[in-house]
């Protein structure tokens, strides 16, 4: 492995005492991308000139000591955040030729400090699947085993920075998008409280569900990205208006005294054993760190994956309506009149899965079963969020699996709908409710990597990145990276 620090962290830190340039660790990264990317399939779109004109900027500024936390440290950019100049296409057909006019608010905050972007990153179409297998531009392969899936949507943010072919990315999470692929792939992933990460520029799946948020290797990485990317956006109607915070603030201070709820529930029949066994020794690891862990109860959460596949579809239904070939996007050769084009354009740029939750949306929101499924659905989201704002008055923290399994064979599921949404079992609860909640690794099962899931109380992130960081202080699951056999330095 190369001599270079692996962390967001270690790169900031070594680039502020001179030890290398911007440029030198770009072109790391970027060699890296190049040598191993062909088997991964993590990136969509390389940016190599736009990335080296970046860092040769942030050395410049790193030079006149007029240099931010994180100037000069390299990215990935999920593609689902509008990148101005640069192609943005939602791992869909639908935007293959989309190159964005304008920048995501997200994307204007990570320019501004000074950061490096390498490229854009692939994705389960418009953020649609739990294993990344539906882009347009192929199946983005796990570091970890030739063959099995890499989680999704931000499957292709994950496998990069597992691979180490970023040290940090971006990814977003309607229901489970970055803590899963975080776990399947051994790295840390943080859903952010709805509304603290501007969803401006973001394409919309789901508008009341989708939230940007960090990955990296550590919960300390987590905290300085999330520095870089939260903040109020009076461009985004749903963003909230709240002071700036620093999310490392309380990554020293120790677990002892805090209150974990474990839920019955996120131990039933359906979570793997060899995925138990690793969660419950994190579990007796925070206890021997004066965590007080206790069991709760939270019996609506079976109700979560039907009522989040009701709300997303129908919200997707809505979103997707705008592409119909006539503004952007792809458009059919050669229609016959307005209705063909809208047909051909519609079936030719969208995949399989996006017209099915297209199709269940539309439905669920037609005349006669607006109220037997939305409006339940969305009552049932009430009774959600109400459960976990009970059981966090009296813990800090509510812990389980992030995933039942670790990383599935690509077209296991395939053929089953159902079998990959409830892949999404333990997480789309929290996008419901809307709380954040963090994924780190816990371990291994068969070679593979296990994740667990920390749900904290509305804008509690830095409690999160506490637990989180005081874990990882005394374990190395987070240190384990796949070999790649590629002696690229």
């Amino acid at each position: 492995m190369s001599s270079y620090p692996e962390t967001v962290a270690g790169i900031a830190t070594a680039l502020a005492k001179g030890e290398f340039s911007s440029v030198e660790i770009t072109r790391h990264y970027l060699d890296r991308i190049a040598a191993h990317d062909s088997r991964l399939n993590s990136y969509i779109t390389v940016c190599e000139e736009h990335s080296l004109n970046q860092a040769a900027a942030a050395d410049a500024m790193l030079k006149s000591k007029d240099a931010g936390p994180l100037t000069g440290v390299p990215y990935a950019h999920k593609d689902i955040f509008c990148t101005k100049g640069i192609k943005t296409s939602c791992g869909s057909r639908m935007l293959d030729n989309f190159v964005a006019p304008y920048s995501a608010t997200v994307s204007e905050r990570l320019d501004a400090a000074s950061m490096v972007l390498l490229g854009k990153t692939n994705m389960d179409e418009f953020a649609m699947g739990s294993s990344n297998e539906t882009s347009y531009f192929g199946p983005v392969t796990n570091p970890w085993r030739e063959g099995a899936v890499p989680g999704g949507s931000s499957g292709g943010s994950a496998a990069a920075v597992a691979a180490r072919l970023a040290p940090g990315a971006t990814g977003t999470d309607t229901g489970g998008s970055i803590r899963q692929p975080a776990a399947l792939c051994g790295i840390s992933g943080l859903k952010p409280t709805y509304g603290r990460v501007s969803r401006f520029g973001l394409i919309a799946f789901a508008s009341s569900l989708d939230q940007g948020g960090p990955m990296a290797t550590t919960a300390e990485d987590l905290a300085l990205l999330l520095n870089v990317m939260a903040g109020f956006d009076n461009k985004d109607s749903t963003s909230v208006d709240r002071p700036d915070e620093d999310y490392t603030r309380s990554l020293r201070e120790p677990a002892a005294g805090l209150r974990v709820g474990i839920p019955k529930q996120f131990f039933s029949a359906d979570l793997d054993a060899d995925v138990a066994a690793p969660i419950r020794s994190a579990i007796s690891e925070l206890e021997t760190m004066g965590a007080i862990c206790t069991e709760i109860d939270l019996k609506h959460m079976d109700l979560s994956i039907p009522a989040y596949y009701v709300i997303s579809s129908a919200e997707c239904s809505s979103n997707l309506s705008r592409y119909d070939g006539v503004r952007f996007g792809h458009r059919c050769d050669d229609p016959r009149d307005i209705e063909d084009m809208y047909r051909r354009s519609r079936s030719e740029g969208f995949g399989v899965e996006t017209q099915r939750r297209i199709l269940v949306g539309t439905y669920a929101l037609s005349s006669g079963y607006y109220d037997a499924y939305y409006q339940k659905a969305q009552q049932i989201r009430r009774l959600i969020r109400d459960e976990f704002k009970n059981a966090l008055e009296n813990v800090d923290a509510i812990l389980g699996p992030t995933s039942p399994t670790t990383a599935f064979t690509m077209g296991q599921k395939s053929d089953d709908p159902v079998a990959m949404y409830l892949s999404d079992i333990y997480t789309t609860a929290v996008n419901l409710a809307g709380l954040p909640a963090i994924s780190i690794p816990v371990g291994f099962a068969d070679g593979l990597p296990v994740g667990m899931q920390l749900i904290g109380n509305y804008f509690a992130e830095a409690k999160l990145l506490q637990i989180a960081h005081q874990y990882q202080n005394v374990t190395d699951w987070h240190q384990h990276s796949p070999s790649l056999d590629d002696g690229i330095e």
